[in-house]
């Protein structure tokens, strides 16, 4: 039994539209880093105040709030080199 040859080449001018759903894509992270920046905000006013009051709970949640805002915005920029880097190591597999 014989396969067909398939290629994969991705491009964004290839179908109408590719353009609006790249600017799509782009506005969606401009308000996913600025999610991350709001909560980052307020995870760091929030640790402050549970160190600032001896409230142990609360600056814990605001050091958990910080940290995940910042693991969100390295993900949000590393996306694209991530689903490059996947794709192109899903190309290479025979």
């Amino acid at each position: 039994m014989f396969y067909a040859d398939v290629k994969l080449s991705p491009s964004t001018t290839a179908l109408p539209g590719g353009a609006a759903l790249q600017q799509i894509a782009n506005g969606i992270a401009s308000w996913a880093l600025i999610g991350a920046l709001v909560a980052l905000l307020l995870g760091a006013a929030l640790w402050a105040v549970g160190s600032h009051t001896q409230n142990m709970h609360q600056s814990a949640q605001g050091r958990r709030a910080v940290l995940t805002s910042l693991g969100a915005a390295i993900l949000i920029g590393a996306a694209p080199s991530l689903i490059n880097f996947f794709f192109n190591t899903g190309l290479n597999v025979h």
